[in-house]
């Protein structure tokens, strides 16, 4: 979840209060840890109630991600009801679920009942089928269509991340009738800052600030003021997708509609905030090739979720070393070759990374297109172009001085700048390709990319170093 300015000043409680439980750098600090580990040992029901209960749910969460797995387990059994399971969106999955495990079905659809429709989908969406049943069956009839509702929507869609609960009225009430309303019912939100406008088949018509509702009469008609919803955002749309309407057009909410039009859900910013900060999380893990990988997960779970790309990288590195092969008479004859190719394939994989990220970064967020892609492969070209140059001439420069021959400088920076100029073409060309095609760039760009530099790097190195003592 975000962390809101509530959250801060959580954070920077005043020392006498007694619940400051951050250091400066924002880690849990020790001698916390060590009383509430001496607490959940003695069994102190009353001290971890005084002071772990009443702790925001993002700081418990901190906590829970910095006990030991018996600790945690200890804690939640003690705390019992008085353990809030919203705590469980502030942790990451492998803990959510090892939490959940230990807790019976019973206690959790009782805890359901009091999250926010979003925070309980966001926790029963990482169930098995038969513990979810058995959970919904527990609910209130309104709250389990509600959740079964979103819980249809695909995995990643903004109908998974809307909250179900909002505030709704027709086009004919007055700002009087509203406002009665608004004070009235029981079933509202705890916070809202809009309310949408509905016929009466839930279909969307507009929506109204509650800035408006303050500054009409109370005979206005809501009709009369209200506007156009202009971006609703189909239940069915990517959260990625959501999150750059919000980033785009400044919103601090906007309504869920399914295909029919009709009003089913409202996505709030702090939801869309943890969007894009799981967005970006997953293509910065996904350039490095470890997928999903959380810290909490077990050594096994790591190094499976890391293998399948390292083998490809295996065998993009035969790839290479083919390459190398073909050229083992020429590295024989003259050894200053073998020292210095890595050189040429280590500064083009570097260049090429560059590039790479740059260009992964904008397709994620839309900035790339069709429209300037041609500009952006032109400018990233001028780049590798002019890096080629002031590169090949440095090490050059340093090749000839160190080997005492200018030929050696001279073919290492030749190869140097067609490595350079094909690592900027590469590292942008391969993720515009790749997303042509539908497959994720940020997956699979570094291993085409690195073998694109490699095998360039390698051949125009040697390449040129054979040639040119061919002829000589």
């Amino acid at each position: 979840m975000s962390e809101t300015g509530e959250d801060l000043r959580l954070r920077t409680r005043p020392e006498d209060e007694n619940t400051d439980i951050y250091t400066e750098d924002g880690d849990i600090r020790g001698e916390f840890l060590t009383r509430v580990g001496a607490a959940i040992a003695d069994r102190d029901v009353l001290f971890l109630r005084q002071h772990v209960a009443s702790l925001h749910e993002s700081e418990i969460g901190d906590l829970l991600e910095s006990l030991q797995t018996e600790q945690r387990h200890a804690l939640v059994r003690l705390l019992g009801k008085d353990f809030d399971l919203t705590v469980l969106t502030e942790v990451d999955e492998t803990i959510r679920l090892d939490i959940v495990d230990q807790m019976p079905n019973a206690q959790i659809a009782a805890a359901i009942g009091d999250l926010d429709s979003d925070d309980a989908v966001y926790i029963l969406e990482d169930l098995n089928q038969e513990d979810r049943e058995e959970i919904l069956a527990q609910l209130p009839f309104t709250e389990r269509v509600r959740l079964r509702r979103a819980l249809d929507y695909p995995e990643s869609s903004a109908g998974r991340r809307m909250q179900t609960e909002f505030v709704a009225a027709p086009p004919f009430w007055s700002v009087g009738q509203t406002i009665d309303y608004l004070r009235e019912a029981e079933d509202l939100p705890e916070r809202f800052t809009q309310i949408f406008v509905i016929d009466p088949t839930f279909k969307l018509l507009g929506v109204l600030d509650l800035d408006q509702v303050l500054r009409s009469k109370r005979q206005v008609k809501i009709e009369t003021i209200m506007r156009e919803t202009n971006y609703p955002v189909p239940a069915s749309m990517d959260q990625e997708e959501a999150a750059q309407l919000f980033e785009q057009y400044d919103l601090l909410s906007a309504a869920v509609v399914d295909e029919n039009g009709r009003l089913v859900g409202v996505l709030t910013i702090d939801d869309v905030v943890d969007v894009i900060q799981e967005e970006a999380e997953e293509d910065i893990m996904r350039l490095g090739g470890v997928g999903d990988e959380e810290l909490s997960d077990s050594v096994l779970d790591t190094s499976r979720s890391r293998v399948p790309w390292l083998l490809v990288n295996l065998l993009t590195a035969f790839l290479a070393a083919s390459v190398i092969g073909l050229f083992d008479a020429t590295i024989e004859q003259i050894v200053a070759l073998a020292v210095l190719m890595p050189i040429v394939a280590g500064m083009g994989g570097n260049a090429a990374s560059q590039t790479m990220t740059v260009t992964v970064r904008a397709l994620a967020t839309r900035s790339l297109s069709i429209h300037n892609a041609w500009r952006i492969i032109r400018r990233e070209s001028g780049v590798g172009l002019l890096n080629g140059v002031l590169f090949g001439i440095l090490i050059g420069v340093v090749a000839g001085l160190w080997f005492e021959d200018v030929n050696i400088g001279g073919i290492i920076a030749t190869a140097m700048l067609i490595n350079m100029i094909a690592a900027a073409i590469a590292g942008i060309m391969i993720p515009l390709l790749l997303d042509k095609f539908g497959a994720d760039p940020a997956v699979a760009s570094t291993v085409f990319v690195t073998t694109v530099t490699d095998v360039t790097g390698f051949f125009s190195f040697l390449g040129l170093a054979t040639w040119w003592f061919a002829i000589r």
